[in-house]
């Protein structure tokens, strides 16, 4: 078999965090462990893994989170619809940013956030343009 694409998150809250990217991108835990979670797409999975207990003692976590903007990777989600993960997002301690910062490129519309460590990620939600036939009227 082979295995799927995926992306480690080092996290120093696992549950939160494992909370946080599987409501926003709607992902089921496939494995839970008390120092990691596997979340997972059709073809795709993010595991939260905790950082060591020393290190993690020493990660202070603002809130609101600094965001870490120049972090070299940026985690990028399929998402059903972009004001759904917006709001789920608020309400699990991260953030998407306002729909004015939304853009399109290559069939899709996305925008970035981030979670409630301060990581940045981003949401995507299919903008293929949506043709409807129209009836022709009675006469």
């Amino acid at each position: 078999m082979t295995p799927k694409p995926a992306v480690v998150v080092f996290a120093r809250n696992v549950v939160r965090m494992a909370r946080f990217y599987g409501d926003v991108a709607a992902m089921s835990a496939v494995q839970t462990a008390s120092d990691h979670v596997v979340l997972e797409l059709e073809s795709f999975q993010v595991v939260i893994h905790g950082v060591p207990k020393k290190v993690a003692a020493s990660i202070t976590i603002a809130t609101p989170p600094v965001v870490r903007q120049h972090n070299p990777v940026k985690l990028c989600l399929p998402v059903g619809s972009i004001g759904v993960a917006r709001r789920i997002a608020s309400e699990r301690g991260g953030r998407v940013q306002p729909k004015s910062r939304e853009w399109e490129a290559r069939g899709f519309r996305a925008c970035d956030g981030h979670d409630p460590e301060g990581n940045v990620f981003q949401v995507r939600e299919d903008a293929s343009p949506v043709f409807v036939i129209r009836q022709p009227r009675p006469r």
